[in-house]
């Protein structure tokens, strides 16, 4: 009796769970190809008496949407191809290139790998990952703003942060003190199918 009652309860319980589950259908997951072009890292690295401005270029990469929802991605940073945007210029680059910074006869380009995006309030997104640069990987988080995620493609995929980064994580001390360890980054994606 104990064996019917059992298998009478499991089968209600079968049932009961299939009625509940969701009939939602998931949208696919569309990928869009990092435009190299367009894209980049503007920089503006402060010191005691000034400031200094460049980017690096975007070298490639991707993101996946889902329902025009960024979901994920990864893009490729070519630090050895930085520029110096003011007067500083060549003399500059030269500096950064070294290994009191950037190093990049060793670490030519770093590597930025999205691990979660939260959606907030309108196309505003917090979006968590891992930058590996100049041989070190740390977490990073930043509020972007989702400017477009066209799955149609006719628009494309373009999307913006601005945020400070702390240098002195992936071991560029360099002047600490003298040379501020934030740098403010604006970050400029644009991707196509």
């Amino acid at each position: 009796m104990k064996k019917i009652m059992f298998s009478l309860a499991l089968i209600v319980a079968s049932i009961s769970l299939f009625s509940f589950t969701s009939t939602e259908v998931k949208k696919a997951v569309v990928t869009f190809s990092v435009n190299a072009q367009k894209s980049k890292v503007n920089w503006v690295g402060s010191k005691t008496s000034d400031f200094h401005t460049g980017y690096f270029p975007v070298k490639a990469g991707s993101v996946q949407t889902e329902a025009g929802k960024l979901v994920g991605g990864s893009f490729v940073i070519d630090i050895a191809g930085l520029k110096v945007t003011d007067e500083a210029g060549a003399k500059l680059e030269g500096h950064l290139s070294s290994p009191d910074f950037f190093d990049v006869a060793k670490f030519g380009q770093a590597t930025f790998t999205i691990t979660s995006v939260k959606y907030g309030v309108g196309n505003k997104a917090t979006i968590n990952g891992d930058l590996s640069l100049k041989g070190v990987k740390a977490p990073v988080s930043f509020e972007a703003i989702i400017r477009s995620a066209d799955e149609a493609g006719d628009k494309g995929f373009f999307a913006e942060a601005f945020f400070p980064l702390d240098r002195t994580i992936f071991g560029i001390n360099y002047g600490v003190g003298a040379v501020d360890s934030q740098v403010q980054l604006a970050v400029h994606l644009y991707a196509t199918k």
